[in-house]
């Protein structure tokens, strides 16, 4: 089974998400702050991050990078969840770490096909 850290820090979103891959069989923990995340994903083992960029205080960005610099996660794929959608911003995500890149509001059927491309191929980056 696919275990999948979900960062959101919005109810809705992460209640959305959670539920709708939990009936893919996938299994989700949550993280609703930057620093949980970063203890989450050193505590426990994950095959990908859904990670939302914009989250209070310690933001995705960050978390992105103290995940690569880690030994213990930096090999987990991370797919940046983002209501950024400006020329661009997928370059930036891409060069903070993350893996693919996944605009809000979330296409569900292209999301789970990120997430199964990237762990069946966790070198290689998937672009949203």
């Amino acid at each position: 089974m696919i275990r999948i850290l979900l960062v959101e820090d919005h109810e809705e979103i992460w209640d959305f998400l959670s539920r709708r891959l939990r009936r893919r069989g996938y299994e989700v923990g949550l993280a609703t702050q930057g620093q949980e995340a970063v203890d989450k994903s050193r505590a426990e083992s994950f095959d990908i991050v859904l990670l939302d960029m914009n989250l209070p205080v310690l933001d995705g960005w960050t978390v992105a990078g103290m995940m690569k610099q880690h030994p213990s996660t930096s090999q987990v794929p991370i797919i940046a969840l983002t209501a950024h959608a400006m020329a661009g911003d997928k370059e930036k995500v891409l060069a903070a770490g993350c893996d693919g890149y996944h605009p809000k509001p979330v296409d569900f059927p292209q999301l789970v096909e990120q997430i199964e491309l990237l762990v069946a191929r966790p070198a290689t980056a998937v672009q949203g």
